[in-house]
């Protein structure tokens, strides 16, 4: 069985080895396809699998140059059967495990994600009309480090051209509405916040209209609103340390708690395949 990365930077599979040759003879994967067997966590370039040298070969004089790998045809999201598959599975949110597999993962990459965490801090903090988009693909950039993708500079970017309009609508109407909420009685802008939470990552993972993503986001955060109010808690106090320290102590909490709630948006949803509609 196989796993492999479209050219939409998404991952598919398992597949057999049968399917994967079908796909390299429909031109949906090539010798450059990043490819992962399973049970293996590195990705290597199709090409390195002996086993579908045949299926490459056969293809080869057919394309010269080699077309850029294709992602499977896949159908629209239903974004109710998304949030009612993840809501049948259960939210748990383990907050400690959450911010622990941060950690390690941040220790392990720790200069390519504070830079890149840093840059997107930074642009956000001066273009902050833009945020939508810029947290969208920093999202992005996450979940490849925790899926054990390739993970370049420019995916951090992706939601420029992945879904920006859907990226920018979902965070301009979510904070215009949660502000009404804060003004109107407070409460429902703090139900709103925390429901919308994982909002930008839905868009961008799942490929849903910024509205439905909204409504994934808050049917499956309510079912265990208190854990994640409390998981931004928690994350709230972390950067406000960094914050007294001189300020420049966020640029570390920061990206500690933006891969923290990637974890969170990665347990509820990871293995969440979206329904056709």
């Amino acid at each position: 069985m196989f796993k492999i990365i479209g050219g939409d930077g998404r991952q598919y599979g398992p597949i057999t080895a049968e399917q994967l040759r079908e796909w390299i003879a429909a031109g949906r994967a090539n010798g450059q396809t990043q490819v992962q067997r399973e049970g293996e966590t590195d990705w290597k370039p199709l090409s390195t699998f002996s086993e579908l040298a045949d299926a490459l070969a056969a293809k080869l004089p057919a394309q010269l140059p080699a077309p850029a790998s294709l992602p499977p045809p896949s159908d629209a999201a239903d974004p109710t059967a998304l949030a009612n598959e993840v809501l049948a599975r259960g939210c748990d949110v383990n907050i400690g495990s959450c911010l622990g597999r941060a950690w390690d993962l941040f220790m392990a990459n720790f200069w390519p994600i504070l830079g890149v965490s840093a840059l997107m801090l930074v642009i956000v903090g001066t273009i902050g009309i833009i945020a939508g988009p810029l947290l969208g693909g920093l999202f992005w950039y996450y979940l490849k480090k925790i899926r054990r993708e390739p993970a370049q500079v420019g995916d951090a970017f992706a939601g420029f051209n992945q879904s920006f309009l859907q990226l920018f609508l979902g965070a301009l109407v979510a904070s215009i509405l949660v502000s009404i909420g804060l003004m109107a009685c407070i409460l429902p802008g703090i139900y709103l916040a925390v429901a919308w939470k994982l909002m930008l990552p839905v868009i961008i993972d799942k490929r849903l209209g910024f509205w439905d993503a909204m409504e994934v986001s808050r049917k499956v955060v309510t079912g265990c609103w208190w854990s994640v109010f409390l998981f931004l808690i928690v994350c709230m106090l972390i950067n406000f340390c960094g914050v007294l320290l001189c300020g420049i102590g966020v640029f570390f909490t920061w990206p500690l708690t933006m891969l923290a709630s990637a974890f969170l948006y990665e347990d509820l949803f990871g293995s969440a395949k979206p329904a056709a509609g």
